[in-house]
């Protein structure tokens, strides 16, 4: 079965991939490793929530910011390497949560974004990590993600 099979079994549609907001690229491959920029949680062009956990949001309205981000993610992957099934492993992600002094459950937000990738990706999907708070974010998003990912050459 394809990951894109998978993704349609687990009734889930990539939407596009998200533009660059800036002067960068979605997406960078050196070698066998693609660099994943910092992804948003877009639909459609907008930010589907705003706001810092802990103030406006709770850890699962965070959470479910992740898996739309990492959706983005895939998306930019999908594109940059035709399909998701050249994807050998999730190496790394990192993830920035906008967090309000005192908040402290960035692993629980970021967790919607992993326990995704390995319902998708199986043991591949499982990776090193890094969740951190931030005071701001861009365009006030909850989560930014960036990842690095071991694809088939």
């Amino acid at each position: 079965m394809t990951i894109e099979e998978k993704l349609q079994e687990l009734g889930i549609a990539l939407p596009s991939a998200p533009k660059p907001l800036a002067s960068y690229v979605p997406a960078c491959l050196a070698g066998d490793l693609l660099f994943v920029s910092g992804v948003l949680p877009f639909h459609d062009g907008k930010l589907t929530i705003t706001g810092k956990l802990g103030q406006e949001l709770n850890t699962e309205q965070g959470s479910k910011a992740s898996q739309t981000a990492v959706l983005n993610a895939l998306a930019i992957i999908q594109q940059e390497l035709g399909t998701l099934d050249r994807v050998k492993q999730i190496v790394r992600m990192t993830g920035h949560v906008a967090s309000a002094t005192g908040f402290s459950e960035q692993p629980a937000v970021i967790n919607g974004a992993s326990d995704f990738l390995v319902k998708v990706f199986g043991e591949s999907g499982r990776h090193a990590r890094l969740a951190v708070g931030a005071a701001e974010l861009p365009l006030c998003a909850p989560v930014e993600l960036e990842l690095i990912v071991q694809v088939i050459i």
